[in-house]
């Protein structure tokens, strides 16, 4: 029998249950409290960790335990096991009981917005015991990690091309143009024809230098073969974007699946202005080769007849 086979076969869940307890309360002690058992269950559990795999998990202190980097490797592989685990037995549940169980999924500021809203609106009255929780995902910045660390089961959100995510995959669902918007009180929206060159000396709310976001609304303004205009206010946070504008006073890019699903009340009006610079896509982005649940592929059913509408391409599954 291969040495990887027999320490398989002496490593059970519950040592790493205990293992992870310990990481998470930095202390024996505290893990024990934990975890309803004494000091001496926890402490053996773990030395007889360390003695099968021949390696130190946890460097001792007098302000508690750390793991070294053998524990770091193997924490990381509990973590997966128990994230597969609930993951397994949720579609369980969702098998016995259809409609119910726990779904998370990320999703951008600008999907969290107007987009997102609208689908679990419609997904709720339909599904209502299933439970919904929406992580933040900054996408702007290019980062997927509550995605790889399994903290969600999908993302949704504009993605920057060319997509070369190696271990995820894009299910693009429509390609989004930013538009040029501002408050019904300006003096600009009630005009029949603007040109954005009439408004590049305009204050204007932009997002910070580097963001995706950032580089959209400098797209806009460079296919017009016009300068970036200096802004005094930069922010990621659509709402707060939306609210500046708003007042009347500031001018803003915003994508269109903002402004198609926002509330008909919004004191926020879309300007007469040719935008010139391409589309990009909006996506769902989920690991490669992992399987989602009963209640997410229903949930990515009423995405695809939400945004249905707003395609303007034939959908489908790029790999990056």
């Amino acid at each position: 029998m291969k040495w990887i086979d027999r320490v398989g076969r002496r490593v059970k869940l519950r040592d790493l249950h205990i293992l992870l307890a310990v990481s998470q309360s930095g202390s024996i002690t505290k893990a024990a409290e934990h975890l309803a058992v004494t000091y001496p269950v926890v402490s053996k559990t773990i030395s007889d960790l360390e003695h099968t795999l021949g390696v130190r998990l946890f460097d001792r202190g007098i302000r508690g335990v750390e793991p070294t980097h053998y524990g770091r490797a193997l924490l990381d592989s509990a973590t997966a096991v128990f994230a597969e685990m609930k993951q397994g037995l949720n579609r369980i549940e969702s098998i016995k009981n259809p409609g119910s169980g726990e779904l998370r999924i990320g999703c951008s500021e600008p999907m969290a917005a107007a987009f997102v809203p609208a689908i679990i609106e419609r997904f709720s009255k339909d599904y209502p015991r299933a439970v919904v929780y929406v992580l933040h995902s900054n996408i702007a910045t290019l980062q997927y990690n509550d995605l790889r660390n399994r903290d969600t089961e999908l993302v949704l959100g504009r993605i920057q091309t060319p997509f070369s995510e190696d271990d995820l995959e894009l299910d693009i669902l429509f390609d989004e143009r930013m538009l040029v918007v501002a408050g019904m009180t300006n003096r600009w929206a009630k005009r029949s024809s603007v040109r954005l060159a009439d408004l590049v000396a305009e204050p204007w709310i932009l997002s910070p230098p580097g963001s995706l976001p950032r580089q959209l609304q400098e797209e806009v303004f460079h296919a017009a073969k016009l300068k970036v205009p200096d802004s005094n206010v930069l922010t990621l946070s659509i709402q707060l974007y939306t609210t500046m504008i708003a007042t009347g006073h500031w001018f803003g890019l915003v994508p269109s699946s903002v402004m198609h699903f926002r509330p008909k009340e919004t004191s926020v009006k879309i300007l007469p202005v040719k935008v010139l610079a391409p589309a990009h896509p909006v996506g769902i982005v989920k690991v490669k080769n992992r399987t989602l649940s009963p209640l997410a592929e229903r949930f990515v059913e009423y995405v695809h007849a939400l945004a249905k509408p707003l395609a303007n391409r034939p959908r489908g599954v790029h790999r990056g």
